[in-house]
């Protein structure tokens, strides 16, 4: 096996690669029985429903789902496809740098969540960007902005809820966006890696093809108590 036929995404997600745990597993969800609950706040771009883009999501989606290698992964719902634009604080990760710095550590989550929200009213960069996929990977999509302005822009909202809400993690310059489909529970055996790559390929194409440009909704505060769902609190619309 050459792994230079390989993306490094695919790889990452091989046994012999990577001996790692995957990193949430047993934290944000269980090897048998779903996700577990992690409390917390993010900032996503939701997919818009009953568009072109959802409808190719999902098709891609069940590319995914067809591998025989499928139960290894725990899929997220339809209905929580979503881009995270900036990551805000979950339960267990009370940490510097993970958390509002003038926000003592122990403050429960609702009562964060309420601080940051208000923080959040103050924010006055609108400026739309659009959005496409650049690759499929195991886990789901990387995408970024459309253009180098929409790359740029993306990043100036993420630099300006980082100002707002007082934290910035360690990756805040180098996180890639992305729309996940799924977790890893098991690593993959290097037979199942050709065609995973030949199945990476072809999503992305498929994307590439059915939705360029992907028809996603303005940023929105959410809420969740695990991966299931994304409730929109605060939504960030875009100047016209």
């Amino acid at each position: 096996m050459n792994p230079m036929s390989f993306s490094p995404e695919l790889l990452d997600c091989s046994k012999s690669y990577n001996g790692n745990p995957p990193p949430h597993l047993g934290t944000r969800y269980r090897s048998k029985g779903g996700f577990l609950p992690e409390p917390g706040n993010t900032i996503v771009c939701h997919v818009e429903k009953d568009t072109e883009t959802q409808r190719a999501l999902i098709e891609v989606r069940e590319k995914y789902l067809a591998m025989p290698e499928a139960p290894q992964f725990l899929f997220t719902p339809i209905t929580s496809l979503h881009m995270t634009l900036f990551q805000g604080i979950i339960e267990g990760r009370r940490q510097p740098n993970f958390w509002p710095h003038d926000i003592p550590l122990d403050t429960p989550i609702e009562e964060t969540t309420g601080i940051m929200a208000a923080r959040l009213e103050a924010l006055s960069l609108c400026e739309p960007f659009q959005v496409a996929v650049t690759k499929a990977r195991p886990s789901g999509l990387i995408v970024d902005g459309a253009t180098d302005g929409d790359r740029k822009i993306m990043r100036a909202w993420r630099d300006a809820f980082a100002d707002l809400l007082g934290y910035r993690h360690p990756d805040h310059d180098d996180y890639l966006f992305h729309i996940t489909f799924a977790y890893v529970i098991e690593r993959l055996e290097d037979q199942a890696l050709p065609r995973w790559q030949a199945m990476l390929n072809e999503a992305a194409d498929t994307i590439a093809q059915q939705a360029p440009i992907l028809d996603l909704r303005p940023p929105a505060f959410c809420i969740f108590e695990d991966m299931n769902h994304f409730h929109e609190v605060l939504i960030f619309d875009f100047e016209e």
